[in-house]
């Protein structure tokens, strides 16, 4: 873990409809969902301006720390002057500073690991956006290393 400062970006791809919540498991079900649409329809394939291959998921508009409801976002960084395409939505990053963590080992469950580490760490955060990174480390699910943001003071 290390503390870095990320300036702001665009993302566009797709919202979740509604907020969701971990408890129950919900967010998997609802989270899980969003990636199963942004995968069967390719939305990587189509989103315009992308300024990498690289995707990511936000964690963003929390009600509260990560025990309340919070909205989700699954999207490619693209020029800030982008326009949004019909049926897609848009996600604008702002400049502040993060906890970079990195997951390793088989998805998904590295990425549950990683998650349970940050919400038993000492992290001042502070749920505004937090993200995570899948790249060319991601893509063999069997040995896959990806990169968490956790927004802090």
């Amino acid at each position: 873990m290390y503390r870095t400062t990320i300036s702001e970006f665009k993302l566009i791809g797709l919202k979740l409809d509604k907020k969701t919540t971990n408890e129950g498991g919900q967010s998997s079900i609802d989270c899980g969902n969003l990636w199963q649409k942004f995968e069967t329809e390719n939305f990587v394939e189509i989103i315009p301006n992308k300024l990498g291959e690289e995707i990511y998921s936000v964690y963003f508009d929390y009600e509260g720390d990560d025990t309340k409801p919070f909205s989700y976002f699954i999207g490619c960084k693209v020029a800030i002057d982008t326009e949004i395409p019909n049926g897609m939505d848009s996600l604008l990053i702002p400049s502040d500073n993060y906890f970079k963590v990195t997951a390793k080992g088989k998805m998904t469950g590295c990425i549950t690991d990683a998650w349970k580490r940050i919400w038993s760490s000492e992290i001042n955060r502070t749920y505004k956006y937090d993200f995570e990174v899948y790249d060319e480390r991601s893509k063999d699910w069997s040995n896959a290393e990806m990169d968490i943001f956790i927004s802090t003071t």
